[in-house]
């Protein structure tokens, strides 16, 4: 055959296709504009594989003129309807903690747009809204047609957080029958490093067509290069395929480019497909300053040593990864230089000799340093969560004292301080009682004092006193839900210094049954100074 007739060939192939994929594609559902292009609005298509020798309308015109033989047709098989995605879940109600008539009366429109609201920063709101998330609750009031959206809302929402592996379970519970969960998985794959599990999550899912790069990076990642670049010249000889997506596909798929010195110009939105696509031409491109859920990629074992730190470190600074996962990485080798992720490592290395020898001298020499280091990149909290339970029941003196008394309260451990250090000042051992649920009476003088008075009226007397008017107008409402997301960013707002919101806020996550996380989100304001940067020094 030619290369004309193979041209020809490969245009009545991409012809099939393109008479189901209308130009102007559809405005995504999604919320992240991230997301690749990995599927186009099924039809016909979805019939289609390479190496059939005609397009799908025409095999099923054949089909109809002339059987090819007496034998009985095999029974097709349509995909029942999956009801409502927006009730999914990966955790019941009783273990989230939440009702499960949570969203009540609410609009899921506006629950979409409280959900698309910032990130909390504060650890304990960011596992309160991560259960929000992945709960399965009663859906929402909808508009006929907007099924699912509110489900997309949440899985954006983690992959936003950068929990990757949540969002991949929710999308699970839902399963990928639906174009729009599909793309999310398939990307979901690729920022892990399973390659293999996107092509083959696209093979085995009926009903949903793949886009032109999509297809054409699975079908050469299966091997089949020559179906790959029948499919890619047809795909760019009609004009399917974005000139900057057609260059980075012939790059892939011509081994021709390997020794040229052109290095391609990466796109202004980075998706999943192309960081994979310009890692596989040898042209990688740096995670930093991708969405948070691109670091994942670097946490592969193939890459350097220092990159899988700057990822985990990043990740970790985001509560996306658990802190004993950064602490793995950190133990991995010894320090190749000196300064920033170096020195935290090495400080951290140290630390964990001491611990593991049961040195209790030797981890009050290793705590300061590690604190220091850690809490001037912002990983005060990670540090918290990784040695907190341990150093806090040592029972150390002086500053490393101090220091293991603040890991232990920021790590939702106070249980483990049996014998606070001596030279603690009165308020924090206030602040540890507290945390006890204990005290009732208003704290002391000392450094977190102010911050401390602004909050802990919300925890005297019946918490329903002293609501603010909004949240018990929805409250009444039956729309709990979007007083509780309300709460959560009200609560957040006491690190930009809005103590007085902060403080409603903590009053509604109690009245909404969320005491533990109300108490524990007030530890962490009232810490926020010591466990913060301090100013000018910022995170790497």
């Amino acid at each position: 055959m030619t290369s004309t007739d193979g041209l020809g060939l490969a245009c009545a192939l991409v012809a099939g296709l393109a008479l189901a994929l209308p130009a102007g594609a559809k405005p995504p559902l999604s919320a992240s504009d991230w997301l690749s292009g990995s599927v186009r609005e099924p039809d016909n298509i979805s019939s289609w594989r390479p190496g059939d020798a005609r397009p799908p309308e025409l095999r099923q015109r054949a089909r109809r003129e002339l059987a090819p033989t007496g034998a009985v047709e095999p029974v097709g098989v349509t995909r029942l309807g999956e009801g409502n995605p927006d009730g999914k879940g990966t955790v019941s109600p009783r273990a989230a903690g939440l009702p499960a008539d949570l969203w009540g009366d609410s609009e899921a429109a506006v629950l979409v747009r409280l959900i698309r609201s910032p990130n909390p920063r504060l650890p304990a709101l960011r596992r309160l809204e991560r259960r929000l998330l992945a709960a399965q609750l009663r859906p929402a009031r909808t508009e006929a047609g907007q099924e699912g959206t509110l489900f997309l809302a949440r899985v954006d929402k983690l992959l936003d957080m950068g929990a990757t592996g949540a969002a991949k379970e929710l999308l699970k519970a839902a399963g990928p029958g639906d174009p729009q969960r599909f793309r999310r998985l398939f990307d979901i794959a690729l920022l892990s490093g399973d390659e293999a599990q996107a092509c083959e999550t696209m093979d085995r899912t009926p009903g949903v067509a793949p886009s032109f790069p999509a297809r054409i990076f699975c079908l050469a990642f299966g091997g089949d290069w020559a179906a790959a670049a029948l499919v890619f010249h047809g795909a760019q000889a009609m004009g399917r395929i974005d000139p900057q997506m057609a260059t980075l596909l012939a790059h892939y798929l011509d081994d021709g480019y390997s020794d040229s010195a052109e290095e391609l110009v990466p796109p202004a939105v980075v998706t999943p497909l192309e960081l994979r696509l310009h890692e596989a031409i040898g042209q990688p491109l740096p995670s930093s300053s991708l969405p948070l859920a691109f670091a994942l990629a670097d946490l592969d074992q193939n890459e350097g040593w220092k990159a899988r730190l700057d990822a985990a470190e990043r990740l970790a600074r985001a509560g996306a990864i658990p802190a004993s996962q950064l602490r793995m990485i950190y133990l991995e080798q010894k320090p190749a230089a000196s300064g920033g992720v170096w020195d935290r490592a090495g400080a951290v290395q140290a630390l964990a000799d001491a611990l593991l020898m049961r040195d209790v001298a030797g981890v009050g020499h290793a705590l300061p340093r590690a604190f220091d280091a850690m809490v001037a990149a912002g990983l005060g909290p990670a540090l918290a969560d990784m040695v907190g339970a341990e150093v806090g029941a040592l029972g150390l003196d002086g500053r490393a004292g101090r220091i293991a008394l603040w890991l232990a309260l920021q790590a939702a451990q106070p249980q483990v301080v049996q014998a606070p250090p001596a030279d603690a000042a009165p308020f924090e051992l206030w602040l540890l009682r507290f945390a006890e649920g204990e005290p009732q009476s208003a704290p002391p003088q000392g450094e977190g004092e102010p911050r401390a008075a602004a909050l802990f009226p919300a925890f005297l007397g019946p918490s329903e006193q002293n609501l603010p008017d909004s949240a018990a107008q929805l409250i009444l409402a039956n729309r709990r839900g979007e007083a509780l997301l309300a709460a959560i960013a009200d609560v957040d707002a006491g690190l930009d210094g809005d103590l007085p919101r902060a403080a409603q806020g903590l009053r509604v996550l109690r009245v909404l049954g969320q005491q533990e996380i109300a108490r524990q989100a007030a530890i962490e304001l009232i810490l926020a100074p010591v466990m913060a940067p301090p100013p000018g020094a910022g995170a790497p």
